[in-house]
């Protein structure tokens, strides 16, 4: 359905994207992750016709194509689904699906609006109490579900949602992931943006990964474990949290070796040297005192200088 190769992208002198390349078939849900930065949002909207690619080819349904506007992207059967949403709070349901794709040529077509937009919303199992409500009375699951059903109005083969269960609470979550396989059994390609691992587990068939504006790794994902969509999203081993690591390791080894030298363990027979005999070694028989000078005259090597003290110093210590 679609094929991307070589695709590349630049801002100036910043490049969002080199070589990016992604295939996508028709009844598929493709994942895409990355961190932020990684530039998941600028192949969107390439996509979406928001800009344009500098390089590579974009091959759909079978044909080259380019992908000046978001007009061109919808009539090859593009839709996208932001992260915003872009639904009016203070209209009702029909209002929102139909907005700018209004029915009847000189006045509202209000009964045929409706029914299509029961139709739609029963394709996707929606839980939705009536299309004549205002979206602002509406949940966080079921806004999504308004977006992507208005998304399925012009018969598109491939819809891209941006982050569809940020924000969402558990149930809602459970809500737009049952939508999204709605879609994978009509037969529609899907391209899912999500930083949630556990989302993307649930729904994805592959799992396409991006790291700083270039292709990480392509994952079936009955093949994949978490930890391993995480360790190519992050670089694993090549982030700053890791070489900080190595670096503080690095530098506990070397103090635990400065501290473990033969001077630091050594006792004090060992360092001080040995003595010979009560006198020095050339025989005038003085020994150094604490200060550095000799002993008093008349205190004998061996004496501690107090009456009655007979015992001898271990060798080698001078006390």
């Amino acid at each position: 359905m679609l094929s991307m190769r070589g695709v590349s992208k630049n801002f100036g002198a910043v490049a969002a994207l080199t070589d990016i390349a992604l295939d996508v078939h028709a009844g598929e849900v493709v994942a895409l992750v990355g961190d932020n930065g990684a530039g998941k949002s600028t192949l969107v909207k390439i996509l979406a016709g928001v800009h344009p690619q500098d390089r590579g080819t974009v091959n759909f349904d079978g044909k080259d194509v380019t992908i000046h506007t978001p007009v061109d992207s919808i009539a090859l059967g593009i839709a996208t689904v932001f992260q915003d949403l872009a639904l009016c709070d203070n209209l009702n349901v029909v209002d929102n699906l139909f907005l700018g794709r209004e029915l009847g040529p000189w006045r509202l077509n209000e009964v045929e609006m409706e029914v299509q937009s029961w139709k739609l919303l029963r394709q996707l199992s929606a839980k939705i109490p009536s299309v004549r409500i205002a979206v602002a009375s509406l949940s966080g699951g079921q806004r999504q579900t308004v977006a992507i059903a208005r998304s399925l109005l012009g018969s598109p083969k491939l819809i891209i949602l941006d982050e569809p269960t940020a924000a969402l609470g558990v149930a809602q979550t459970a809500e737009v992931l049952n939508l999204v396989e709605r879609l994978r059994e009509n037969g529609l390609a899907v391209i899912m943006i999500s930083h949630n691992m556990q989302d993307v587990q649930a729904v994805a068939d592959r799992v396409a990964v991006l790291r700083l504006g270039k292709n990480n790794g392509t994952f079936r994902m009955k093949d994949v474990s978490a930890d391993d969509l995480i360790a190519a999203i992050t670089g694993a081993t090549d982030n700053v949290v890791t070489q900080r690591a190595a670096q503080t390791g690095a530098a506990a080894a070397a103090s635990a070796e400065g501290t473990s030298g033969p001077d630091a363990t050594a006792g004090p027979d060992e360092t001080a040297g040995p003595v010979e005999g009560p006198g020095t070694a050339d025989g005038s028989g003085a020994l150094d005192g604490p200060g550095g000078g000799s002993l008093p005259p008349g205190q004998a090597a061996g004496s501690t200088g107090q009456p009655g003290s007979g015992a001898e110093p271990e060798e080698g210590t001078v006390p």
